[in-house]
């Protein structure tokens, strides 16, 4: 049974690339189903105390991607920042902000997933409310996004380049909108990373 939590001198003896190595071991294990069996009242009580937590991972809201299951993480192993469609906004460039510069976090992931709903509105200009708002953030990536098929949800292909497209910009936006982490990582302090889920087979592809 695991208990042992990350302290500040494991964390500061991580290197981003360790970090994303065992982000995708425990992805390795979930899949397989052989995560670690924790004790969580000891990791509750040891991290009672602080929080030094080896990356922060941007995920949609998508009840199928519980982000510290799929990645087999226990309490106060990662910072989860959650919003439908897993992209950037002024609120969540501060919490990554904070993350790795302020609480030491190695690694940003904007993890994106297979068959995306808020994905899907996006593609069919879906207006409803302040998902209309939430959608225009989605927009660039389906613009970019090419098909030689119809640009709406009922094409799985379409919709699976803009998942992935949607990331990748996503990233862009990360590093053009946040001074702080792009240098973090131009000085190798950190690794932004991109990646997808898939919801029929539980795997996390690195782009």
């Amino acid at each position: 049974m695991i208990s042992d939590i990350i302290d500040q001198e494991k964390q500061s003896e991580l290197t981003p690339q360790a970090v994303l190595e065992d982000l995708m071991e425990g992805n390795k294990r979930f899949v397989e189903n052989r995560m670690h069996s924790r004790d969580y009242a000891s990791q509750i009580n040891k991290t009672s105390g602080g929080q030094w937590p080896q990356a922060v991972i941007l995920g949609c809201i998508d009840s199928r991607v519980p982000v510290e299951t799929v990645f087999d993480q226990g309490v106060g192993d990662v910072f989860a920042a959650r919003v439908a469609g897993n992209f950037e906004n002024t609120d969540i460039l501060g919490s990554m902000e904070y993350s790795c510069k302020v609480a030491g976090s190695k690694l940003v992931m904007v993890l994106g997933h297979e068959a995306c709903g808020a994905v899907k509105s996006a593609c069919d200009h879906v207006e409803l409310g302040n998902i209309t708002h939430l959608l225009s953030n989605i927009q660039p990536a389906v613009e970019a996004t090419e098909t030689s098929g119809e640009r709406n949800s009922q094409n799985a292909d379409f919709v699976a380049g803009v998942v992935q497209k949607n990331v990748e910009l996503t990233l862009v936006r990360i590093r053009e909108k946040s001074p702080i982490l792009k240098e973090m990582e131009e000085n190798g302090e950190i690794k932004i990373v991109g990646a997808v889920y898939s919801i029929s087979t539980g795997k996390v592809t690195v782009l």
